[in-house]
């Protein structure tokens, strides 16, 4: 029998391939099996890739049978399960963006990031849910209906990287794409107790493109190592991505070529980091149960000869620049057909676009240059700080089908977002962020710890990450299905 593959990530895999005990079809059968049992519960798909990753699955078999280690030349991820946000296109695969609009649309091509999954040998199992065209950091769509977490299937995984997390925390693959315009891979990353990488703007080429400057590409999965893994294969410029050209070169892997091990030395040599405790950054405060699951886990760090220093909220809430430059770019990709697709629009996405279609040039050049004086701020801080720590997301997983908190925080026109400004300040910025499990909250949810560095520090991001993982592993945190089941399906 295969064995349960929540518990293989891609160094251990790569070690079973290579000694035969386990051959990339069975390992992708067991995938299979697992996400069979948990997506009546989940709704983590929108699609399920089943024949053209059972046919990979079997050609990964048939290269290693014949080349041995060469298969791996080249091919980082050769016969691992891997999955994509249904915002990002792929070849031959239904790209529905979570939206009535694109229900049956199948690209022609790939987006970089996939492409250069699949030529890394991994096998694409699926496309995972998502809001609507990513509007909201939650997990409700009319094309489908919400994705619910696995912890506790009333909640939200957040979003709008929700099938994504909520899938990778069931073990559903080594690892998924996700997209953060606004903490959209952190935030549901945070809930469903995974690590959720935002690298440097720019870093991964992000196409289409995300003109507004706030969208990055990323890895969700369940190790420090594996983001690093997927973020290097993916990372590169492109030119239909202009911010993903003239990049630093260079991430997670040295001479070494092992990324899992060339992680582990970097964090062996990270020492006397200056790092910035954060409490909040703006209302909501998180809710004091967050904060010292958070405070606790970024103490560990203390432990390795880094310094942590307590420090205020260094920024002004950026919230009402953010939500008009949203908001504007939401208003123009309808600016011709508003009246004709609105009755196939979420309600609330429809209301942003409507707000967007009535701000004027000098109120968006005014946001703009706001995020400008935000940016500046932050390289002023990163002087004085190597990294930056606070809670992900300081609210609990609200309900599945609310697109925010039931208490709604107040902050601009519309306020959509505002829940979460530790995760929406550095989409302005641009800078690299991970949030990394940091423990379980008093009512047994997962809390996230984030790091942020200054812009093109990912590696010492993912460093302090592996650092914190090593010292304090999550590993053994996984949501069992039998909590979810009736009590006569367990029997």
């Amino acid at each position: 029998m295969a064995p349960d593959p929540r518990f293989a990530d891609a160094r251990t895999l790569r070690a079973r391939y290579a000694d035969g005990s386990l051959l990339p079809s069975e390992h992708l059968a067991a995938t299979f099996a697992l996400l069979e049992q948990w997506e009546p519960y989940l709704g983590a798909f929108l699609t399920v890739a089943r024949e053209r990753a059972t046919a990979e699955a079997a050609g990964a078999d048939r290269l290693l049978h014949r080349h041995g280690a060469a298969a791996w030349r080249d091919r980082p991820l050769l016969g691992m399960p891997v999955s994509v946000k249904d915002l990002t296109p792929t070849a031959g695969l239904r790209t529905t963006r979570g939206s009535l609009l694109h229900a049956d649309t199948v690209p022609d091509r790939d987006a970089p990031a996939v492409a250069r999954l699949r030529a890394a040998g991994a096998v694409v199992i699926g496309k995972t849910n998502t809001s609507e065209g990513g509007w909201s950091a939650a997990s409700a769509n009319r094309l489908q209906g919400p994705t619910r977490n696995p912890w506790d299937l009333t909640r939200t995984p957040g979003g709008s990287s929700a099938g994504a997390a909520a899938s990778v925390a069931v073990g559903v693959g080594v690892g998924a794409t996700g997209t953060d315009g606004a903490g959209s891979i952190r935030i549901p990353a945070a809930f469903c107790g995974v690590v959720g990488f935002k690298p440097s703007l720019g870093r991964i080429p992000y196409v289409p493109q995300s003109p507004e400057e706030l969208s990055h590409l990323g890895p969700l999965t369940r190790t420090v190592a594996d983001a690093a893994l997927l973020t290097q294969v993916m990372s590169g410029p492109d030119v239909r991505d202009p911010l993903s050209c003239g990049l630093p070169a260079g991430l997670a892997a040295g001479p070494g070529g092992d990324p899992a091990a060339d992680l582990d030395a970097a964090a062996g040599r990270l020492r006397g980091l200056r790092i910035g405790w954060i409490p909040s950054l703006g209302e909501p405060a998180p809710q004091p149960g967050t904060a010292a699951v958070a405070r606790r886990a970024v103490e560990v760090l203390a432990g390795r000869d880094h310094t942590v220093e307590e420090i205020p909220p260094p920024f002004e809430d950026p919230y009402p620049a953010l939500e008009t430059i949203l908001a504007g770019w939401e208003a123009a990709a309808h600016a011709a057909d508003l009246d004709e697709v609105a009755d196939r629009l979420d309600p609330g996405r429809l209301e942003v676009i409507r707000y967007g279609r009535g701000l004027s040039a000098a109120r968006l050049a005014q946001a703009y240059e706001t995020r400008s004086r935000l940016r500046a701020d932050a390289q002023a801080l990163m002087e004085r700080y190597d990294l930056l720590a606070m809670p992900t997301v300081g609210v609990a997983p609200f309900a599945a089908e609310r697109h925010e908190p039931a208490d709604r925080v107040r902050k601009g026109a519309l306020s959509w977002l505002a829940w979460a400004p530790e995760a929406y300040t550095f989409n302005l910025t641009g800078q690299p962020a991970v949030s990394v499990p940091a423990g379980l909250s008093p009512d047994g949810l997962p809390v996230g710890l984030q790091l942020v560095g200054a812009r093109h520090a990912d590696r010492t991001v993912l460093a302090a990450a592996r650092q914190l993982e090593q010292d304090r592993p999550w590993h053994h945190w996984y949501p069992a299905l039998t909590q979810h089941r009736p009590e006569e399906e367990t029997r």
